[in-house]
């Protein structure tokens, strides 16, 4: 089994929230540090941010010798009216990744990453990392939440081949670590799989104690990795302030491989013990103009060759 570790464009500031096209890096610049920083795959970021015609992605993803990962698709998935759209925007986005992997002859099949519409309901984006039960969804919403997420993974399946994982996100309805045991166990795992995403089950679980355990109890929906970090110390700031997600990502709560609290020798280990083949993918959201993304993402590589990756 062969591990591979790409990045993405959120690292570099481009974010599916809080960016706009006149403050972001452009696509390919951000290409050439992510490949000259030693990853050898990207997913694809907002539509539009990269090129939409399959031929011009392909083409540039192949000068740089990179292989499309996935791509990054929110619903609001408890919102029953929001879910045709949903879906055709979920088949839209796997219909560019698939066609431009066929062109790249790539082995490795891109992800559909889906996700809730993280960032546009106050109290959950106000209290990320400290979500209460009471803050979550009602019955209902549970019910039509995993109904929509299934029927995307289904319609995404059927008209591309591709297969859906979802991507549980802070600022998001599904956060905690009990909603997102609760999602797979009402969701089909023919139809819908899990990104795990270690910086952000550290932020909803209020540390990353539980990062291993988790690994183990949903072993079988895991197709995906993100590896992204998360600062310990910032996240008690963002607790004690009752800084919103926005706020904690600007302060650095998603900090550089290695210096924060994921044990990613051992989560390589769980991953080299349990067969995972394909990408890691690196993420450390930052906002527009927040830090120095290609010197982060050379000493995030430099981290991860360090512990054998």
């Amino acid at each position: 089994m062969t591990i591979h570790v790409g990045n993405a464009p959120c690292s570099w500031g481009t974010l599916e929230f809080g960016s706009t096209q006149d403050d972001r890096t452009v696509y390919a610049s951000m290409l050439d540090e992510l490949a000259d920083s030693g990853y050898t795959g990207s997913e694809l970021g907002d539509w539009g941010f990269m090129p939409t015609q399959p031929g011009q992605l392909a083409a540039a993803f192949r000068q740089r010798g990179l292989t499309l990962t996935g791509a990054f698709v929110g619903v609001k998935l408890q919102d029953a009216a929001a879910h045709t759209a949903g879906a055709a925007t979920a088949v839209k986005t796997a219909r560019l990744l698939a066609q431009t992997a066929d062109l790249l002859g790539s082995a490795i099949r891109p992800f559909l990453v889906l996700a809730a519409d993280n960032g546009s309901d106050p109290v959950r984006t106000r209290n990320a990392g400290r979500i209460e039960p009471e803050m979550g969804m009602t019955d209902e919403e549970w019910t039509t939440f995993a109904r929509g997420a299934e029927a995307i993974g289904r319609a995404v399946q059927d008209e591309t081949g591709l297969r859906t994982v979802f991507h549980a996100h802070c600022a998001g309805h599904i956060e905690t670590p009990d909603e997102i045991d609760r999602l797979m166990t009402m969701t089909d795992p023919a139809l819908l799989g899990l990104v795990f995403d270690t910086g952000h089950f550290a932020y909803g679980a209020g540390g990353c104690s539980d990062i291993l355990s988790a690994l183990d109890r949903l072993a079988t929906r895991i197709d995906y990795i993100h590896f992204k970090d998360f600062h310990p110390a910032i996240g008690e700031r963002v607790k004690a302030e009752e800084l919103d997600y926005f706020q904690a990502v600007g302060a650095g709560v998603f900090c550089e491989l290695g210096q924060g609290c994921v044990d990613f020798p051992a989560v390589l280990a769980w991953l080299q013990k349990h067969n995972y083949s394909g990408f890691i993918t690196v993420e450390q959201d930052v906002l527009p103009g927040m830090g120095a993304p290609r010197e982060s993402a050379q000493r995030n590589r430099a981290y991860l060759r360090s512990i054998g990756l």
